[in-house]
């Protein structure tokens, strides 16, 4: 149950374009808050509250330095993320590739 609340985090908060853009910014490398503000035009609040779903969802961490919050990738709910992902990706390509073998061999049977 623990690892269903985990992904659906992780699912939810990547589902907004703003946070996907916030993490492929911070796969360059750790930003505060108002270096992620700047290029979208959204207020420091509203770029905040995106940086906190993602934080909630631990796929960035923040920290406190001075007057800024540096902003840093987390990958270990991602990592979370692709395990799901990729064992549905290898389900369905082994569907696939029986439903592939189905129609070759009805195709042969065929004529």
């Amino acid at each position: 149950m623990v690892q269903q609340q985990v992904l659906d985090r992780a699912f939810a908060a990547l589902s907004d374009s703003t946070r996907r853009g916030i993490l492929t910014r911070l796969g360059e490398g750790p930003a505060t808050i108002g270096e992620l503000a700047a290029p979208t035009g959204m207020t420091l609040t509203g770029l905040k509250k995106h940086v906190q779903v993602l934080e909630d969802a631990g796929l960035v961490t923040t920290e406190k330095i001075g007057r800024s919050r540096q902003c840093r990738i987390g990958s270990e709910r991602l990592d979370d993320a692709m395990q799901w992902i990729t064992f549905y990706q290898r389900l369905w390509e082994r569907r696939l590739d029986g439903l592939e073998a189905y129609f070759t061999l009805t195709k042969g049977t065929q004529k």
